[in-house]
């Protein structure tokens, strides 16, 4: 079985502005607003919690549609 190089990407799209999979069709969707006491801890979590989904999503659940 081939090991997938999945990557976190960002892109911008008329549709949609934020952070997908390479290998299929996951975004990450905050669950709601970033609460910290300053800019660098909201930051801090935002990627913490978007770093968790990510490596914790199956690329078999999220299938690109077809061409």
């Amino acid at each position: 079985m081939k090991a997938m190089r999945r990557k976190l990407v960002w892109v911008e799209r008329p549709d949609f502005l934020g952070w997908v999979c390479s290998e299929c069709a996951w975004a990450f969707t905050p669950v709601g607003p970033v609460v910290g006491k300053s800019i660098e801890e909201m930051k801090s979590l935002y990627e913490e919690q978007r770093d968790k989904e990510f490596l914790s999503h199956v690329c078999a659940q999220h299938p690109r549609p077809p061409a």
